[in-house]
């Protein structure tokens, strides 16, 4: 199941900074320096989807950056995150800010708006406009408006001065632009057939130019084909419980051939794409240019890359965490990485530039995997739920719709009706009876139980309050049973995913965290860790100050500075 305004941060934004520096010729990679120095460019990765425990199960498999990062930097093997909404928009922002769902204000990847009586997404901005590169059509506007706090890149601009430069790649919008937070210089993201990004970040011209060159539709006709021998791959060659995206069968070779398979790029084939490891390649080498044409790490301040991979999640969607598709994907983002980290080496210096990889959340197996293993697993299904709470609330005399969306775990009732509800506690009482009667559901919470983050020794309940944001989030809340799976979908009828994410699980929750660089101390860490400790932890390292946060620095994992220290930034 999937898990909401913002705040004007003018005082703190600065406009945009002038973008390229010159490209230079490759020099001999420098060891890492082992000094608490300040980077020159700060390097944030996020891998959509990627459970912890893959590290554990394919890591033999790997020669490349993912291999690299686990072995010479600080990988916190317990890493998770401390609450339930576990979605992309809101893992992005945590790692961006620090901040948890219940300060930041991002509990979903979209929520109910009470005043509008919508659906809003968690970049939507009714005062931007979107404009697409290579002629590109886009629709709508998105910022980090309704994002409450601001980034660590925004506080890096505002502390380090004008010199910094902030740039964000991702398939998916609301990573892109929760990565790069407030005012980016640029923030990109596909839509449709091309890349798009906002008035709010501008436009720079070696996107417009590599776009131009290099157009999505270049990869029509590819074949993702397996990468290792045959028995090298874990689990089913067709995995249980998948869906796989239009065109697509459930086994390998995968053709990049759109649903007709015709003669040219459809929509079918921009979807396959996205679910392909070429998407990743395409954004890898899109981050080596921006490093080359802006001179990351080479200008006066610290600057900063953001890089989120889409393509791990939509294939973990489909397929789910026990499949091929899974696994030859970290092989392939494995080799993607190492090129991008020997890029970095190159151009800007294995001691200047510092680098945090982790997961904006997990995912949970196929209902179908785990009942093999004979464990409690099924679907829970959204628009039964709905019913039960009408069916109740019709015997008390409530006119129909008495809910107004029920959205990831999150039961919005019409304007007035929970009020009224608060009054009459047996029709409550019956309203949370039946929710808990239907199948799948573990428990539900009213906003009061919720509010404010309450002191408690569940910890189920405290996931859920750290999600809460009382403004955002939903008037009741639904816990599902472990390795039950929110669809959409109505008993009987088939779903969209092979599975999904949005729990307080730790399947959903666990995901690793990653340290190398400068400054860093390699190593495993095994005492507990959050994607909220990556903002604080890079700002200590930067010598700045963030606003706000929930996490802590990981110190451990950081060299102590000496007495001859360089001097403050100055703010």
């Amino acid at each position: 199941m999937k898990r909401f305004a913002g705040l004007s941060l003018a005082a703190m934004m600065l406009g945009l900074s002038a973008a390229a520096g010159a490209q230079t010729p490759p020099r001999p990679v420098p060891k890492a320096a082992n000094s608490a120095a300040r980077p020159k460019l700060v390097v944030v990765i996020v891998v959509d989807q990627m459970r912890a425990d893959y590290i554990e199960k394919f890591r033999g498999q790997w020669t490349g950056g993912l291999k690299r990062l686990v072995e010479h930097g600080a990988w916190f093997r317990e890493a998770a995150y401390p609450y339930a909404a576990t979605e992309t928009c809101v893992g992005h922002a945590t790692i961006s800010t620090g901040a948890l769902p219940a300060m930041s204000g991002m509990v979903a990847n979209a929520w109910w708006d009470r005043e509008s009586q919508t659906m809003v997404t968690c970049t939507a901005d009714p005062k931007a406009k979107n404009s697409g590169y290579a002629g590109t059509a886009a629709k709508g506007g998105d910022s980090a408006w309704r994002l409450r706090v601001p980034a660590f890149a925004d506080e890096l601009r505002f502390q380090a001065g004008s010199a910094t430069r902030v740039v964000t790649f991702s398939l998916k919008a609301r990573a892109s632009i929760m990565l790069g937070g407030h005012k980016a210089d640029a923030a990109t993201w596909l839509e449709g057939d091309g890349w798009v990004t906002s008035n709010v970040y501008g436009t720079l011209p070696f996107i417009e130019a590599y776009a131009k060159a290099h157009p999505v539709k270049e990869d029509y006709g590819k074949t993702w084909t397996l990468s290792l021998p045959r028995s090298a791959y874990l689990y089913d060659e067709k995995a249980v419980g998948a869906v796989a995206p239009g065109g697509w069968d459930l086994s390998f070779p995968h053709p990049l051939r759109g649903k007709s398979g015709g003669s040219e790029a459809d929509e079918a084939f921009y979807g396959q794409w996205a679910t392909s490891p070429f998407a990743n390649t395409y954004l890898t080498k899109l981050a080596e240019t921006a490093i080359d044409q802006m001179g990351l790490g080479k200008g006066g301040g610290t600057d900063y890359l953001g890089v989120s991979y889409s393509s791990t999640d939509y294939v973990g969607h489909s397929f789910g965490p026990q499949s091929w598709e899974v696994q030859d994907m970290y092989v392939r983002l494995d080799k993607d990485l190492g090129e991008l980290l020997k890029h970095l080496d190159e151009k800007a210096g294995a001691g200047n530039y510092v680098v945090a990889l982790s997961a904006d959340h997990g995912v949970v197996p196929t209902p179908e995997s785990m009942s093999q293993t004979g464990a409690d697993a099924g679907e829970l299904h959204i628009p039964d739920v709905q019913q039960k709470i009408e069916d109740t609330l019709k015997s008390f005399g409530y006119a129909a719709p008495a809910v107004a969306r029920i959205a990831s775990a999150d039961v919005y009732f019409a304007p007035g009706i929970y009020e009224k509800l608060k009054a009459e506690p047996a029709a409550l009482s019956a309203v949370m009876a039946a929710i808990r009667d239907v199948p799948g559901v573990a428990d539900v919470y009213r906003a009061e139980d919720l509010t404010d983050r309450p002191a408690t020794n569940s910890p189920i309940r405290l996931a859920e309050s750290n999600s809460f944001f009382s403004a955002r989030s939903g008037d009741l809340v639904i816990v599902p049973k472990p390795y039950w799976l929110g669809v959409s979908s109505r008993t009987g009828k088939p779903r969209d995913n092979g599975t999904g994410h949005g729990t307080p699980y730790y399947y959903d929750q666990r995901v690793p965290i990653l340290l190398m660089g400068g400054g860093i101390q390699k190593g495993e860490y095994f005492g507990a860790a959050t994607p909220a400790d990556i903002a604080p932890t890079l700002a200590a390292l930067c010598g700045i100050t963030l606003a706000t946060h929930d996490g802590r620095v990981l110190s451990e994992a950081l060299f102590k500075k000496s007495a001859t220290a360089a001097p403050a930034v100055p703010h």
